[in-house]
């Protein structure tokens, strides 16, 4: 492989580690503390969906969309359609 590219996967590889440092505890912190306020939320879910090509990250997403649900269902389900929309790699098996 190009010494550039692996490099460049190298550095991405790193930038995931790095958000999923940040965003664990805070995923944490709203499921334990029982945050309900949806703007925070979202937000959260807006940060987790720039990485979720990531597994750690991915499980993250998951799991706070699993505890949004209960708090608003439909904003959930649109999270879970923006994630497939992006990452899902089944939308491309056709192609």
């Amino acid at each position: 492989m190009d010494k550039a590219l692996i490099e460049l996967c190298e550095q991405i590889q790193a930038l995931n580690k790095q958000a999923y440092v940040m965003y664990q505890p805070q995923v944490e912190q709203l499921i334990k503390s029982r945050i309900k306020d949806e703007k925070t939320i979202q937000h959260t879910l807006d940060g987790l969906l720039d990485f979720c090509g990531d597994s750690d990250i991915l499980l993250l997403f998951k799991k706070l969309c699993r505890y949004y649900w209960a708090i608003n269902p439909l904003e959930t389900a649109e999270y879970i359609n923006i994630y497939r929309e992006f990452w899902d790699n089944e939308n491309y098996k056709d192609e």
